[in-house]
């Protein structure tokens, strides 16, 4: 092995051979994958194909054992995600985990306490921390363009989207929930971000589990992960979520839905404040509305583009080196998953959580 940071990738499906995998082989001056790792072999034998590179391993324990192994990304269904962290923050390595942390808040909390005692880098894949139309919006904020942030929106809705129908996303013991935890984690987040990580205060929430009951009947058009719909398998999960939470800076409101009977999909945040407000649509670009010498202004931002995975996966990897905390640090992500915790929390008992 050379200079390069030696990497594993922990489960080789979708969200590994989408991003994670193409980022590092686009950065193979810094980084080097040794391992493809999946309880599936077939799928961790197809990665050694595809790039032509690295061993493919049945057990992640077999790369936590390579002393060459510096750090690896966490690309499993995320019952795993705390467990496969957690043992390899204790072996040494540092870690970049997708999203979200873990399954519930308190599986996080477990991950954190690890990061803590080992001292070893643990990042979330909270991608659109590295996303530049989401940077460039917290650079505006920051500077006082908006004035007073004091309400914000966030809005996740699609017609009849189910993400494999029966299978890993819709079964709360593998993904812990379902829109909320899947889709709004990256809408939170984001606002999150882009507001400081303020202190959740009070939490308010309702989830609905509706419209994909019926999984022999659900219609749709379109399903994200198809390969793994499995309608006589298990749909436990939040279907569509609403809610309303109370920090000590803005308050966020949300609206969000895998599935709803409504052919409009809204998929956008508003930034509401007193200067002006911003409405990003999620994975594009943002308008800025204001005034300015007795008018109305609409002011729509052109720049240059960047790809936020490879930007992600080229920090961690740089930051294995440096040590600087990045802004996806647990310490920070944390807060997220207390709030999703709480949200559900709130559905559960049909009333406001106070954290």
């Amino acid at each position: 092995m050379s200079d390069k940071i030696v990497i594993a990738v922990i489960g080789c499906g979708t969200i590994a051979n989408s991003a994670h995998i193409p980022s590092y082989m686009q950065i193979r001056d810094k980084a080097e994958i040794k391992y493809f790792c999946d309880i599936i072999p077939e799928r961790a034998k197809a990665a050694v194909e595809r790039y032509g590179s690295g061993i493919a391993i049945e057990d992640y324990h077999d790369a936590l054992n390579d002393p060459e192994v510096q750090a690896i990304s966490v690309c499993t269904p995320n019952y795993m995600h705390a467990q496969i962290s957690i043992d390899a923050m204790k072996a040494g390595k540092d870690v970049l985990c997708e999203k979200p942390a873990a399954r519930t808040y308190a599986e996080a909390l477990k991950m954190q306490e690890a990061q803590h005692e080992t001292g070893r880098i643990l990042n979330i894949g909270v991608v659109n921390r590295f996303n530049d139309s989401v940077k460039r919006i917290k650079e505006y904020i920051d500077q006082g363009l908006l004035g007073e942030i004091y309400h914000i929106h966030v809005a996740f809705r699609a017609h009849r989207s189910i993400p494999g129908l029966g299978g890993a996303f819709t079964t709360k013991a593998v993904a812990g929930g379902g829109t909320l935890i899947d889709w709004g984690v990256h809408y939170l987040d984001i606002v999150m971000y882009c507001t400081g990580d303020p202190k959740p205060v009070t939490v308010s929430g309702e989830t609905f589990c509706k419209l994909g009951v019926d999984m022999k009947n659900y219609v749709y058009t379109n399903m994200w992960s198809e390969m793994t719909k499995d309608v006589n398998g298990t749909y436990d999960v939040d279907d569509s979520v609403c809610g309303i939470i109370r920090t000590e800076g803005p308050v966020i409101t949300l609206n969000g839905a895998w599935a709803q009977n409504i052919g409009i999909p809204e998929t956008y945040i508003d930034f509401m404040g007193t200067k002006a407000g911003i409405r990003l649509t999620y994975g594009g670009d943002f308008v800025i509305y204001g005034t300015e010498n007795g008018a109305l202004t609409e002011i729509k931002p052109k720049f240059k583009k960047s790809d936020m995975f490879l930007n992600e996966i080229t920090a961690f990897v740089d930051d294995v080196t440096t040590r600087e905390p990045l802004p996806s640090r647990i310490d920070v992500n944390i807060k997220t998953s207390q709030i999703m915790q709480a949200i559900y929390d709130s559905a559960e008992a049909h009333k406001e959580i106070t954290l």
